[in-house]
């Protein structure tokens, strides 16, 4: 990630698209991963919508300490290992995440409402999201369940003088958040590791309690087909392991990866596209679009050889915009984006 966020102006700018090595607000929390393991624990929060204020409530007593380790046990041991490990930031830092985070960045800024809207980056890990999205001059609370990422924000927002509205521990589940307090709502994780419908059901209904009328949400998915397909990429489909993660993943969406294989990722739940839409859909949400991140664009055979050159690059973001909303292609994706609004 870069050193600075002063390049970053626009999500979608064709300038960070083509440059060989865009450099973004995000770049250095992913280079400090792997440097941080302080850990801490912080307390149940409430928000001030208009002032952007924290008012934590106890969060230093050992009773509430207790409750909020009781509280935050839904986390699968083996997610919390994944992400303790560093495994998001070697992810985010390779050719793929690349595409993964412009494609994003892109998607955000086509429906993002003007800033200083309020925006919640509910699952947002160490605030790759979060600070570019801050440095534009948007109100942002980050919320995420896993320490490390927590101390991981804050120590980047010390060193490079970019001010969320609060970094807190939470689950998605249960948000200490007013009613109608966001005008966004980032959802960029919280779907696939909740492994269970009524748990995705139950965040799809908290984030439609905290929108304002008209406020917008942006919920990824992985795609029902993406182990399937980077394994046929990579070459994986040999190992008689992830063949049976790989029928697994099709038969009914429940992703498990028992040897812990660091590439083969963690406990998870895979979507079909049309599934995404349904449960945003029950979350009470309408004008539900979905959206292919990477397309078809991430398994080819000559990827990371055009992602090196910048006008080929720009041609592969160029292609991918034509076919994001395509039906028949879309769950060849390797994430899924649902951007939704909360109706009037």
């Amino acid at each position: 990630m870069p050193e600075s966020c002063a390049d970053l102006k626009c999500p979608n700018s064709h300038l960070a698209i083509a440059s060989k090595k865009p450099r973004c607000g995000q770049d250095l929390v992913i280079a400090r991963i792997n440097e941080l393991r302080k850990v801490s624990l912080h307390g149940a929060c409430s928000f001030d919508r208009m002032g952007g204020s924290l008012l934590v409530r106890g969060a230093e007593r050992e009773g509430q300490k207790q409750d909020m380790e009781e509280r935050f046990r839904f986390i699968r041991k083996e997610i919390e290992t994944h992400y303790l490990q560093g495994r998001e930031s070697q992810r985010l830092s390779g050719d793929r995440g690349e595409l993964e985070r412009l494609r994003t960045q892109a998607i955000l800024g086509r429906s993002l409402p003007a800033a200083p809207a309020v925006v919640f980056d509910v699952g947002g890990a160490a605030g790759v999201y979060a600070f570019p999205l801050a440095k534009q001059g948007y109100l942002v609370h980050l919320i995420d369940p896993v320490e490390l990422h927590l101390e991981q924000a804050r120590s980047y927002a010390a060193s490079s003088g970019i001010a969320l509205g609060s970094i807190v521990r939470g689950d998605a589940r249960h948000l200490d958040v007013p009613s109608r307090s966001a005008d966004v709502v980032l959802l960029l994780g919280p779907l696939y590791h909740l492994v269970e419908h009524s748990d995705r059901l139950a965040v799809l209904r908290e984030v439609h309690r905290i929108l304002t009328p008209r406020g917008v949400l942006f919920a990824a998915a992985i795609s029902r087909f993406a182990s399937l397909i980077d394994g046929l990429a990579s070459g994986f489909f040999r190992d008689a392991e992830f063949r049976k993660i790989v029928a697994e993943d099709i038969a009914s969406g429940q992703h498990r990866n028992p040897t812990n294989h660091p590439a083969y990722f963690t406990t998870a739940y895979f979507h079909r596209p049309e599934d995404l839409a349904a449960e945003v859909h029950a979350g009470g949400f309408g004008d539900v679009q979905i959206v292919a991140i990477e397309g078809p664009v991430w398994s080819a055979a000559l990827f990371h050889e055009a992602w090196d050159d910048p006008v080929q690059r720009k041609s592969l973001m160029e292609f991918l915009s034509l076919i994001e909303r395509e039906p028949s292609v879309q769950a060849a994706s390797a994430h899924l984006m649902a951007v939704a609004r909360r109706p009037n």
